[in-house]
């Protein structure tokens, strides 16, 4: 790749690296997955770059790549495998963001994946509904129904979380 197209690659992840860490983080909840997930998607950036940045909405090529990295990553058999016979306990702080950041992560979990890439794309990663079409190969029409559900979903789900408290 030429030393200008490197470089514009280079600023671009730079700049979008937090933010696709996040959107990974929160399709997939477990933090090295996300990294896994992040890292194949800037990979295939990189490879498709020149053809990238041509693209009418960079940030949805980018954010399909990721969705479609998260759902391969799913479909392996392995990602289910745990290599231990139990999950290490986690320390409990008594801070009550974090109580209602894992209620979320919960939350979104239960989600059917489609619900909650949408999700996760609008909402978190901030992508206006025809850049969330974009990124995920479907209809507009799909995205807001998609949101309307899956928001529907998370606040049921999360007022069982407060009643139950």
């Amino acid at each position: 790749m030429r030393s200008d197209l490197e470089r514009e690659y280079v600023d671009y992840v730079a700049g979008r690296l937090p933010r696709l860490h996040r959107a990974a983080y929160l399709l997939c909840a477990d933090r090295y997955q996300a990294d896994d997930i992040v890292q194949a998607t800037v990979t295939a950036l990189y490879m498709n770059w020149k053809s990238a940045v041509r693209a009418d909405n960079l940030d949805g090529f980018v954010h399909r790549i990721l969705v479609r990295r998260y759902l391969d990553e799913r479909r392996r058999r392995w990602s289910r495998v745990l290599l231990g016979d139990h999950l290490p306990e986690r320390p409990g702080p008594a801070d009550t963001r974090v109580e209602a950041r894992d209620e979320l992560l919960t939350a979104l979990r239960a989600l059917p994946k489609g619900q909650r890439a949408v999700v996760v794309l609008r909402y978190f990663s901030d992508l206006s509904v025809e850049a969330t079409a974009a990124a995920l190969g479907c209809s507009v029409g799909n995205v807001k129904s998609q949101c309307s559900r899956g928001l529907a979903a998370l606040r049921a789900e999360l007022g069982a979380f407060q009643e139950s408290r």
